[in-house]
């Protein structure tokens, strides 16, 4: 889809289709009510009649309304008429998409941001829809030998503004959701590959091709070698068991003033996670392609920025590998030595996501950051906390906790802080090595959050657990989400704008 902005009145906007909003109990919106008047209450007539109610995700097509410029009138249920949720907001927005793609029409014009929607402005709405609209054109059919070209659509969107203000606004709005679509594209096409196609070395791959699109991102490639000799123990302890060889990429945008500390992004790439020797249950095995969901974030949020040029430094830093057992693969009780000289226990090879995490998050150190964020599908225990609908956040600073807990919140992404206290260090003391991988059942989430805690010591740090939110399990919907690109972009646009 393509989008516009153009100062108009709805009685007055010649256009294929008017998108108006419309409410319960036979209420209009104010766009809805001038076309209604210069209608001679065409519209109040038609809704009388009951095909549409006004709730919220209702659609009406109308054509050749008498009175008014557009040729059709797309009427959109919004609910009751008071201050919208963002969840409802996004619901007619989906519903608003659904119906274009259905028209004949290639061009529409559009005033749901008019609506008044929890306070947010006019930016936000647009940028929110503009991203649903945009993301409704993901295909998961890229491997298909057979391709449904039946929803692709070549449609140009026009934003409505009564001011030069509001137009700037929208404009604003349009480009931050076109570059949030953009960035969440991409990590979904990376987390929906299966692991025999997106390996390392593919990552590796992609990480130069943002090099190639954008100037102001600078890649670099760790092989083994390399790593075996900054010490990265750990996290090679995890690609012993696979032929396919780990990888340290690294991707610096350099949008900020020279020598501004950057935010480190580590995101966890395990582009397969069969468990390794603690092999997993064969149901929904396939689904541990989406282990590298983190490294997926770390690549959309990339290329989200670039698109927006945003004046700020962001280095982002990807261990990847694959989990396997194979005849040299790790042994639960093995010792391993981490770059940071600390010795770990394997209790659990499956418990390994931390264990490339921490040779990475000690590599991050190197950039000098102003603060790391990790983000990492890392544990089950998190699903079991909240679900699939809320990320959990654990933090040693309380204002890059408050700033993630606020970026997500006006992103419509939202995480929640778990505690992170001392007492839950002590469940990962060893008999034999300096640390264990894992804590035992209790607070599986937040042992994991202090395993890694043990590495970030130098700085300022936050964690991001998306086990239950980096992918939809079965049916239909099964696939990445892209989350959490929304909160990651959020968290920098507001940095970059402080």
């Amino acid at each position: 889809m393509e989008f516009s902005t153009k100062t108009s009145t709805p009685e007055n906007t010649k256009t294929a289709c008017i998108i108006v909003p419309v409410f319960e109990s036979n209420k209009l919106s104010p766009s809805a009510k001038a076309l209604n008047t210069a209608s001679s209450n065409a519209i109040s007539k038609i809704i009388r009649k009951g095909d549409i109610k006004g709730k919220v995700g209702q659609t009406l097509l109308l054509h050749n309304i008498p009175g008014i410029k557009a040729e059709r009138v797309l009427l959109v249920g919004c609910g009751d008429g008071k201050d919208m949720s963002e969840n409802d907001y996004k619901k007619a927005c989906s519903a608003t998409v659904k119906a274009i793609h259905s028209l004949g029409a290639t061009q529409s014009t559009c005033f749901l941001h008019t609506l008044e929607v929890n306070k947010n402005d006019i930016n936000w709405k647009v940028s929110q829809a503009v991203r649903i609209f945009q993301s409704s054109e993901d295909r998961r059919d890229h491997l298909k030998s057979t391709k449904d070209d039946s929803e692709k659509i070549d449609h140009k969107l026009t934003w409505a503004t009564e001011t030069s203000a509001e137009n700037k606004a929208v404009k604003g709005g349009i480009d931050l959701g076109c570059a949030l679509a953009a960035g969440m594209s991409l990590t979904k096409e990376l987390g929906d590959l299966p692991g025999n196609i997106c390996t390392p070395t593919y990552l590796a791959n992609q990480a130069k091709a943002l090099q190639k699109q954008y100037t102001k991102i600078k890649t670099s490639i760790l092989e083994e070698k390399q790593m075996e000799q900054l010490g990265m123990g750990s996290l090679l302890s995890v690609s012993r068991g696979s032929i396919q060889p780990a990888k340290m990429i690294t991707m610096e945008y350099k949008g900020g003033k020279r020598g501004a500390k950057p935010v480190v992004l580590v995101g966890k790439g395990l582009t397969f996670d069969s468990g390794g020797i603690s092999l997993k249950p064969g149901q929904a095995m396939d689904e541990m392609k989406y282990d590298m969901c983190g490294a997926g974030t770390v690549f959309g949020v990339i290329k989200a920025i670039a698109e927006l040029n945003l004046p700020i430094n962001v280095t982002g830093v990807v261990p990847s590998s694959e989990n396997m057992p194979d005849a040299d693969a790790s042994r639960p009780g093995d010792i391993v030595t981490s770059m940071a000289g600390l010795t770990i226990e394997v209790l659990n090879t499956d418990a390994e996501g931390r264990l490339i995490l921490c040779d990475a998050l000690t590599y991050a150190a190197k950039y000098k950051p102003e603060v790391v964020i990790d983000i990492a599908t890392l544990t089950g225990a998190c699903i079991i906390a909240l679900g699939h609908h809320i990320s959990g956040m654990l933090a040693n600073d309380q204002d890059l906790a408050d700033d993630l807990l606020s970026a997500g919140k006006e992103a419509g992404d939202r995480c929640w802080q778990l505690p992170m206290a001392d007492e839950y260090q002590e469940q990962l003391k060893s008999n034999f090595a300096d640390l264990g991988n894992i804590g035992g059942r209790g607070a599986g989430t937040i042992t994991a959050a202090c395993f890694l805690s043990r590495f970030t010591k130098d700085y300022t740090w936050a964690h991001l657990d998306i086990a239950g939110t980096a992918w939809n399990s079965g049916g239909a919907d099964k696939g990445a989400t892209g989350r959490p690109v929304p909160l990651l972009v959020q968290y920098l646009v507001d940095k970059a704008n402080n």
